[in-house]
């Protein structure tokens, strides 16, 4: 098949491009650095002509109220250009528990993507992911400072961005699923005790401090970004993903 990586040049994006050029498909990376546009348009017909599939994966420049502008623009320049050049299957990658959590600008602007997606013209898939391993280290500098790190406990699952691939790749050479994917990591933690185990991993000597107002993860409560019994499981365990990530 020919499949268009939309922000196929990014962490995720540009390994889902591998991996289907490895399994014999022919896969077009699109993004600003190979001339394609989403907010404009510009490039997206040219980008998708003679695709039978695309997988979205690009994401917003901001967190923010901003994103909501930035997703229902984007989706609506996708599905259109889409439709224009026949693509039989849209792929978005989103994340689990994301229509749960609207006092987030940024998941109720992925909710609008997925809805925008909905209903569209094209049969669809949503990926749903937990949090990436690659972005806690992230997410532990947002409330750090040179001695303490301020996290709450809210319950994640999170995997690594290589099962996150493979399983966008499962989806988008697949039949449309018109409906949600979830994936998720092996393991449940509490984020102020995964905070713990990467420090350790990491040999850094400050100390987490549990505090449930800290850091945009404050605002999740219960286990809302905890996959559901349907959730595809992936193999990579943190435990060993951070080990051989040092």
């Amino acid at each position: 098949m020919k499949l268009t990586v939309i922000g196929g040049t990014g962490m995720i994006g540009s390994q889902v491009v591998q991996k289907l050029r490895a399994a014999g498909h022919e896969a077009v990376p699109a993004a600003p650095s190979t001339g394609v546009d989403l907010l404009t348009g510009d490039g997206l017909d040219q980008a998708l002509e003679g695709a039978d599939v695309v997988v979205n994966v690009s994401n917003s420049p901001t967190f923010d109220e901003a994103s909501l502008g930035f997703f229902r623009t984007t989706m609506g320049n996708l599905l259109a250009a889409g439709e224009r050049a026949g693509v039989r299957h849209q792929v978005v990658l989103s994340i689990v528990g994301v229509d749960q959590v609207p006092e987030l600008d940024y998941y109720r602007a992925k909710t609008l993507q997925e809805d925008l997606l909905r209903q569209g013209p094209t049969p669809y898939s949503i990926v749903r992911a937990t949090q990436f391993f690659e972005f806690v280290n992230a997410i532990l500098s947002w409330t750090s400072d040179d001695t303490t790190v301020r996290l709450p406990a809210t319950r994640l699952q999170p995997m690594a961005a290589a099962d996150v691939v493979d399983a966008v790749v499962d989806v988008a050479t697949g039949a449309p699923l018109q409906g949600i994917r979830n994936v998720a990591g092996p393991d449940v933690f509490a984020l102020d005790d995964l905070g713990r185990v990467t420090l350790a991993a990491q040999q850094d000597n400050r100390k987490v401090v549990t505090d449930d107002t800290a850091g945009m993860f404050a605002a999740v409560t219960g286990d809302v970004l905890i996959a559901g019994p349907d959730a595809h499981l992936a193999p990579t365990h943190y435990q060993d993903w951070i080990q051989s990530a040092r």
